[in-house]
């Protein structure tokens, strides 16, 4: 995985299918991204990863999230709905934050224990359908 920097990529979700999910995704690497985050915004396409992070808030945001917790191997250790105005407590042994709209994850089939990958660069995925 090496350094992390801001930008663009593609995240891999395991599916039941041949092949993973293949979701869009912002890197917000650097702590003026991460501080930023999905503040100002009133949708998201695909998802964010906030790294490093351990925990997040929905202060002065405007809509409700889905929150990932991952380790450093991007092995999800726990999954949970924010609304606006919430604070998600850090989670011990969490190096990487992954946030998306509420009921993407679900969709997505993210759960405790799933693996994810993420390739770094230009994404090239379609928005996958949340609704």
């Amino acid at each position: 995985m090496g350094r992390w920097r801001d930008g663009t990529g593609t995240l891999h979700v395991p599916s039941g299918a041949d092949a993973p999910l293949v979701v869009p995704l912002e890197i917000a690497a650097s702590y003026r991204a991460r501080a930023r985050g999905l503040l100002g915004r009133d949708e998201l396409t695909g998802a964010i990863l906030l790294t490093p992070a351990s925990g997040v808030h929905t202060f002065r945001m405007r809509f409700a999230i889905d929150v990932a917790y991952l380790d450093r191997r991007l092995t999800v250790l726990a999954v949970t709905s924010l609304r606006p105005g919430r604070l998600g407590l850090p989670r011990a042994f969490s190096r990487h934050v992954l946030e998306a709209e509420a009921g993407a994850m679900e969709h997505w089939g993210l759960r405790r224990g799933v693996r994810v990958a993420v390739d770094p660069g230009p994404s090239s995925a379609p928005p996958p359908s949340v609704r």
